[in-house]
């Protein structure tokens, strides 16, 4: 009987670009297989190379769609997140960087589309600070052009992060000294969105003038927690540790205070009576900012990343309640995963639809315990046959990466 693999799967096996990986500078060329924390699972009804494979797909898929070269400076690019208007913002371009630093080796010219970026990001600065990026960009007169005037935390995050990855896969003696850029955007992150009295995350560079309920607001989807530690590590800034313990803080005092029952959280949290608790109302964007919404649907993907990488086991609790919950609201269908919910359980207004966005996240935090194992494998398939827009797209991108193994560090 004569077995034909798909074009992916021959790709896995037979990769020229891994054989050539010295050839394009790529130090950690995809597939990189991390260890991750002992007694964590990974989809296990396909094999790896089957897994790796998926990855590849998916990449192409999200690659072919979303990867624009700016019209007005060729080399530049940036991830398109809609067709008109505003065509990208800052949080789709760490996105990106972040992606294709891992996808080296899949892709020969990753560095090339890496290196467009970051020039599109240099050449996009925040009012608020230079070294950030302007968080959204329009085509206007037939030129990409900034939009915004501030940064978005999250944004900027990521391209630190991507920054860092880069100088591991290509190192920084080339035209990009991507460790000192890197660095660079850490301590402008730590200048402008770490707020000066409780040493928290903050939404922008914009929230400069601390004291209002915004401006010393935060973002449950910007706790990043192993990206800061890598912040720690190549910095040596002690403030990064209190940035994490404050963040580890509201995630388990909103968790045992408002759901305990869910492992939910909220869009946006703000400062009260000694705590951060969910947004009451409106908090930046919409009346709904106290719920588990757009911004929040990464939670699961962010949060379980630290224990996955690091094991730190310090919002294992949120985690495993957030799993059981989920899967016994679907029943353990994918397809059952409703876009958005109060943090008690109970489905928004107008929510009963489906999304990547809150599907495949899950995926993530369902690897902490081997109990989660077919419900994991049924989101990895979800998650390879569907794709709709670029913010459920590119999520699931970054979920795969991790969800197959190949989230290393720095």
């Amino acid at each position: 009987m004569k077995i034909i693999l798909p074009f992916f799967y021959f790709l896995i096996i037979f990769n020229p670009f891994r054989s050539e990986g010295r050839m394009f500078n790529d130090k950690k060329p995809f597939p990189q297989h991390a260890a991750y924390t002992k007694g964590t699972i990974k989809p296990n009804h396909k094999t790896q190379a089957q897994l790796d494979a998926d990855v590849i797909f998916v990449y192409q898929r999200w690659k072919k769609n979303y990867l624009t070269e700016d019209i007005g400076e060729k080399g530049q690019y940036y991830i398109k997140y809609q067709q008109s208007g505003a065509v990208t913002c800052s949080e789709a371009h760490g996105y990106g960087m972040v992606t294709l630093a891992y996808m080296a080796g899949a892709d020969s010219k990753a560095r090339d589309y890496f290196d467009g970026m970051f020039h599109f990001f240099k050449a996009h600065p925040s009012n608020g600070n230079s070294k950030l990026m302007n968080w959204q960009q329009a085509i206007k007169d037939g030129k990409v052009v900034s939009v915004g005037r501030s940064c978005a935390t999250d944004g900027d995050m990521d391209i630190a992060y991507a920054l860092l990855l880069a100088d591991k896969q290509w190192g920084s003696s080339g035209k990009i000294n991507y460790k000192a850029e890197a660095i660079s955007i850490i301590n402008a992150l730590k200048a402008s969105i770490i707020h000066a009295k409780y040493k928290t995350l903050k939404m922008g560079d914009w929230a400069g003038e601390e004291g209002s309920r915004s401006t010393d607001g935060t973002r449950p989807s910007d706790f990043m927690f192993q990206h800061i530690k890598s912040y720690k590590k190549f910095t040596g800034d002690e403030v990064w540790d209190t940035v994490i313990q404050n963040s580890y803080g509201i995630v388990n005092h909103i968790f045992n205070k408002f759901s305990s029952q869910t492992g939910l959280l909220p869009d946006f949290a703000e400062y009260k009576s000694g705590n951060f608790i969910p947004a009451v109302g409106k908090l930046l964007e919409a009346p709904t900012d106290g719920c588990y919404s757009y911004n929040a649907a990464r939670t699961p993907w962010r949060l379980a990343t630290d224990y996955l990488t690091t094991g730190n086991t310090t919002l294992k609790n949120q985690l495993t309640t957030l799993n059981s919950w989920i899967r016994n609201e679907t029943s353990d269908d994918p397809g059952r995963i409703r876009s958005g919910y109060q943090l008690d359980g109970k489905m928004m207004d107008g929510r009963n639809y489906q999304d990547l966005t809150y599907q495949s996240p899950f995926m993530v935090s369902a690897m902490i315990d081997s109990k989660n194992q077919q419900w994991l494998n049924k989101l990895w398939d979800n998650a390879v046959k569907n794709n709709k827009s670029y913010f459920g797209d590119s999520i699931t991108m970054l979920c795969m990466i991790t969800a197959s193994g190949n989230w290393w560090l720095p």
